[in-house]
């Protein structure tokens, strides 16, 4: 699907997962290099960035966690940047609400006409690469919610279920760092090309930029902390729980096994066993195994394994 927009001087082409057509128009109206535009027919596995003589080539990849109902759980969405000198083209493979709603933004103020917009693509870009690290940022806000649930439960009892929230908390926050890590390199490079490219004025909001990507990392870094305190305190609390289970069985077992044993002696099959044939040879052996227990249990306390 192709979306086109016209501010003033500025062309902006926003492609959602572009068919061959579409993408024979652009190449034929911007004169993009044909290796770029069979890259944007599908998505591409690494980020990068690079020169041509009229426009700059971005490939970024954004870890997404929230998906619609019904929606394909991916977890990351790959952006392509193509940034001119008098257009931007946008290109991606499925819907981002970042999208929708800058389209809106620009469809407004290009009905206006009025000059508070700029009408300079790396304006754009920087604009659009700006929203899009702030839906980073709700992304890791969401992962840190979740965590703090995980953490009432882990101490309210619930300590065996979260085994699996864990995990899946973990995954997320895996495919956060996975998604982001590549961008470093992109960003650095993109400092250096934007001097000569856009001016030197835009150095400094690139490195904005830069430092919001630094800032989500330290927080995905925190967060990932977080996990394995919690993921560290659940399994202590669990292996806890089990040996308390443990002991208790075994004091079962320590406790029955000599009663097992009177039982068995007063069962014996031989002629003289004592006691046996008294009138309250029964109530006899049930004070003997009584009173085993009782001193059993006293011992137990004072141990301090009861």
């Amino acid at each position: 699907m192709l979306h086109r927009h016209e501010y003033k001087n500025l062309i902006w082409v926003d492609l959602e997962s572009p068919t061959v057509a579409e993408m024979r128009e652009v190449v034929n109206e911007f004169g993009i290099d044909q290796i770029v535009a069979d890259e944007l027919l599908s998505p591409t596995l690494r980020t990068h960035t690079e020169r041509y003589d009229n426009y700059l080539y971005l490939v970024l990849h954004f870890p997404t966690l929230k998906h619609p109902k019904g929606a394909v759980v991916t977890p990351e969405q790959e952006v392509d940047f193509i940034v001119g000198r008098n257009f931007i083209i946008t290109a991606r493979y499925e819907e981002l609400v970042t999208f929708v709603e800058f389209r809106k933004v620009f469809e407004v103020n290009a009905t206006l006409k009025e000059d508070h917009f700029t009408d300079n693509p790396f304006d754009i870009f920087l604009m659009l690469a700006k929203r899009l690290y702030r839906t980073v940022d709700s992304e890791i806000d969401t992962v840190r919610e979740t965590l703090e649930c995980i953490e009432n439960e882990i101490f309210e009892g619930h300590e065996k279920e979260m085994v699996v929230s864990l995990s899946k908390a973990g995954r997320d926050i895996l495919n956060l760092k996975q998604a982001l890590d590549p961008h470093q390199d992109v960003l650095s490079s993109l400092t250096e090309l934007t001097a000569e490219f856009a001016g030197k004025e835009y150095v400094s909001r690139v490195r904005a930029i830069e430092n919001r990507y630094y800032r989500a990392k330290k927080h995905i870094t925190r967060i990932w902390q977080t996990l394995n305190e919690l993921r560290e305190t659940n399994n202590s609390l669990l292996t806890t729980k089990q040996n308390e289970v443990m002991k208790i069985f075994t004091i079962l077992a320590f406790v029955t096994f000599p009663l097992s044993l009177i039982a068995s002696i007063f069962g014996m099959n031989t002629v003289h066993v004592p006691f046996i044939g008294n009138p309250y040879d029964f109530w006899i052996v049930i004070l003997i195994m009584g009173i085993a227990t009782f001193f059993m249990f006293l011992f137990f306390r004072s141990k301090k394994w009861l």
